[in-house]
């Protein structure tokens, strides 16, 4: 069973919800997979909410399963209050805006973005004043003449989200939509969609693999693996506490060092961890003799020589130096194999040791993560 998905406090209007939902593929029992197993979530109106997770994961089936071109093995969709499971996709108010943008090459940026309405019937000045509000929101009013050959890949990403954004949706759903453009290009449509998403106050249901693109845009996330869904949180709880080894280790760069309880005071715990011994305060139900794994992120590890110095500390040889730019990533080999990682701002401090020498690297009690999952 997944974990609960709480609500989000002071949640308002529920847009979407999930109760149950499973997604099977297979033909007969024993062989059933399901791509999405036993959903349950809320996601409010006016949020900007992303489905995060590698691939397979069932973020893109659960996106198509709220957009209607799948439907759900059970479990029953909500929106906006209604039920929708089992309505065709076209009678949904809500648009999708995928990876390819599929603009039509012989007609111009305005006739793309008012394809849709001229093929309901909608009367064509109202078209009109539609089209030109659509690429005023994303910048491409100037283009509305230009054919899509004559855009770069960023302008007609633009395109296919006016295109979107002409039906009046109450739900924008975007499936990896940056996937093929460049690395700079990519962050500043980030921007301009998460600016964009705040000043028309639709709700955005976010698609992606990218653990940075998420962290940046999202109001909360969604952490998925294997179909099911590890966390929900916001950007700053799901990097600061992970709820699982799963997540902690798919959010940025983690430290995952197994330790052993060997004793037991209270609330705090002592603890055997690669050759260090130390104590934390924990409320979790560990006793000595316990296997758990503390998480620790490489920002918040600093080489210390001496006594002086955050309480927390691991002894090792520095295996190796990474230069990437404002700062670098050092690797440092413990006594017991294995290895952690050591991000240190760039400075003209000489205390860091050189390759194939001893270190040592410490951190606050803060800074630790306990995970039994």
């Amino acid at each position: 069973m997944p974990p609960d998905t709480p609500e989000p406090a002071g949640a308002s209007r529920v847009a979407i919800e999930l109760i149950d939902i499973r997604k099977a593929f297979g033909a007969s029992d024993d062989q059933t997979t399901y791509a999405v197993d036993r959903m349950n979530l809320k996601i409010r109106a006016g949020e900007f909410f992303t489905f995060l997770g590698p691939s397979g994961c069932g973020k893109t089936t659960t996106l198509r399963m709220i957009a209607g071109f799948e439907e759900p093995t059970s479990g029953r969709l909500l929106l906006d209050g209604k039920e929708v499971t089992g309505v065709p996709a076209h009678q949904r108010n809500v648009n999708t805006v995928f990876q390819s943008y599929a603009l039509f090459p012989h007609l111009n940026v305005g006739e793309n973005v008012g394809f849709g309405l001229s093929v309901k019937g909608v009367a064509k000045e109202e078209i009109r004043q539609r089209v030109k509000a659509a690429l005023e929101s994303v910048h491409m009013a100037h283009a509305i003449v230009r054919k899509p050959s004559a855009l770069s890949g960023g302008q007609q990403q633009r395109v296919a989200l006016a295109r979107a954004l002409v039906n009046r949706p109450s739900v924008l759903l975007l499936d990896e939509p940056f996937g093929a453009l460049d690395l700079k290009l990519r962050r500043e449509m980030q921007m301009e969609v998460k600016e964009m998403q705040r000043r028309l106050g639709i709700t955005f249901i976010f698609v992606t693999h990218d653990q940075e693109e998420a962290l940046t845009m999202s109001d909360r996330i969604a952490v998925m693996s294997n179909g099911v869904i590890q966390q929900v949180g916001g950007p700053v709880e799901i990097y600061e506490q992970p709820a699982n080894r799963f997540t902690a280790g798919f959010i940025g760069d983690m430290n995952l060092v197994e330790a052993r309880v060997t004793g037991r005071s209270g609330d705090r715990l002592a603890l055997d961890a690669a050759g260090s011994r130390f104590d934390l305060q924990s409320d979790l139900a560990l006793q000595p003799g316990d296997r758990c794994t503390l998480a620790i992120r490489p920002e918040a590890l600093h080489f210390v020589d001496g006594d002086a110095g955050p309480p927390i500390r691991f002894s090792g040889t520095l295996s190796e130096a990474v230069y990437i730019g404002t700062d670098t990533v050092y690797g440092l080999a413990l006594a017991d194999d294995s290895r952690l990682q050591a991000r240190v701002r760039n400075s003209r401090d000489r205390s860091i040791p050189q390759t194939g020498e001893p270190g040592v690297v410490a951190c606050a009690p803060s800074a630790i993560r306990i995970l039994t999952q």
